[in-house]
């Protein structure tokens, strides 16, 4: 039988939050706002399944282009190809 490579498959590591006691899931990062041509990083929040991209993603850097519904429309190069994905904010970073 062949093994599955679902979408999360091989993310054990990249998808695990450390406990912390007394700390819950901030609600202040999904009221972020991000305006067109911010530089954003792609931190992936594991506990938050809804708008989450791809795990290859986790820790790249892209632009926001514009938004589609409460997530946000983001440029990135992979390589030499150009890709767009729709994130949520749950999973933004501002560049500082």
């Amino acid at each position: 039988m062949q093994r599955s490579r679902g979408f999360k498959s091989r993310s054990r590591k990249k998808l695990t939050k450390v406990e912390r006691k007394g700390r819950t899931n901030p609600i202040t990062n999904r009221f972020q706002k991000f305006e067109e041509g911010d530089l954003v990083h792609i931190i992936i929040n594991p506990s938050i399944q809804k708008g989450q991209p791809h795990s290859r993603f986790h820790g790249k850097t892209g632009k926001i282009i514009g938004t589609k519904g409460k997530a946000y429309l983001i440029a990135l190069k992979e390589g030499n190809k150009a890709k767009e994905l729709i994130v949520r904010p749950d999973h933004l970073k501002l560049q500082n």
